[in-house]
């Protein structure tokens, strides 16, 4: 394989989080919903180069060795060693901050793009094992299918009972550092156990209405009344059940008919500048 490489990096969101615990090393034990969603970002990889480099133009988004998709060149080429580095360019279109993994989603994809350019050097578990250093939810996009995700979300299971949906994505204008939300999480007054004490046990079919449930809302929602906002108009336009994604700020809606969702995103887009975005779930 020659030239540079062009792919989709897509975002992904969590039809339910429910916190179980926290380790002594200070990462919460979860059981998670994830499906990705056709809001992707774009990215080129261009090996053949000196160092690696990163060009994004998204206010906020590091260009340095701190980019997790810089990480994740940096830690393929310590196990695939060659001479040569790669120059990643990032075209956002998932928000960053917006507990939609779209940085996780970037490491998992460059891992993916060198490791097809090389011709497959590494197997899918070493990718893996590499993905869990950079981020939790790098795994999942490496995965690339819904998954229950358990432990920190690294232990994934393919999850086949997802109907198709459009999903409406909302994002309030303002991003929420993954670590405050949870180092302000209370156990004691996360929700989703009884929620989906059905779903974990029958694990046979995924209900908006009723298995959508978040408990990091907890901690966000008292602190941003955006989120419960958003959420309202989201079911006032027609939309199944909303919730906020990971540990926001996005919140997203789903939607049974195409043209319902679109009209909510019609009526939704001016009141959020324009940050609106209808996808698929990728099922």
């Amino acid at each position: 394989m020659t030239g540079p490489l062009t792919l989709r990096s897509p975002a992904k969101i969590n039809l339910f989080l429910k916190i179980t615990g926290k380790r002594p090393d200070g990462y919460h034990e979860l059981v998670s919903l994830m499906c990705g969603i056709s809001l992707a970002d774009r990215i080129v990889l261009k090996p053949g180069k000196e160092a690696i480099s990163v060009a994004c133009e998204y206010p906020g988004v590091p260009e340095d060795a701190t980019n997790l998709a810089a990480r994740a060149a940096a830690a393929f080429y310590e196990r695939h060693r060659v001479p040569e580095r790669v120059a990643i360019e990032i075209e956002k279109q998932i928000p960053a901050g917006a507990g939609l993994g779209g940085g996780s989603s970037n490491a998992a994809t460059v891992l993916k793009g060198l490791n097809a350019f090389y011709g497959q050097p590494l197997t899918p578990t070493e990718l893996s094992e590499i993905g869990a250093t950079i981020g939790a939810d790098v795994p999942f996009f490496l995965f690339n299918r819904p998954a229950l995700a358990t432990g920190i979300g690294e232990r994934l299971t393919a999850f086949e009972g997802l109907d198709r949906r459009k999903v409406l994505v909302i994002y309030p204008g303002f991003g929420i550092p993954t670590a405050d939300v949870y180092k302000k999480l209370n156990l004691g007054l996360t929700k989703c156990e009884n929620h989906l004490k059905s779903f974990l046990l029958k694990q046979n079919g995924f209900i908006s209405a009723q298995h959508l449930c978040n408990d990091l809302e907890t901690v966000v929602i008292p602190r941003y009344p955006e989120i419960a906002a958003a959420k309202k108009k989201l079911i006032e336009n027609g939309a199944e059940g909303a919730l906020m994604s990971g540990s926001g700020s996005s919140i997203f809606g789903l939607f049974a008919e195409s043209q319902t969702a679109q009209t909510a995103a019609e009526a939704l887009a001016p009141q959020y500048g324009g940050a609106v975005f209808l996808a698929d779930l990728l099922v």
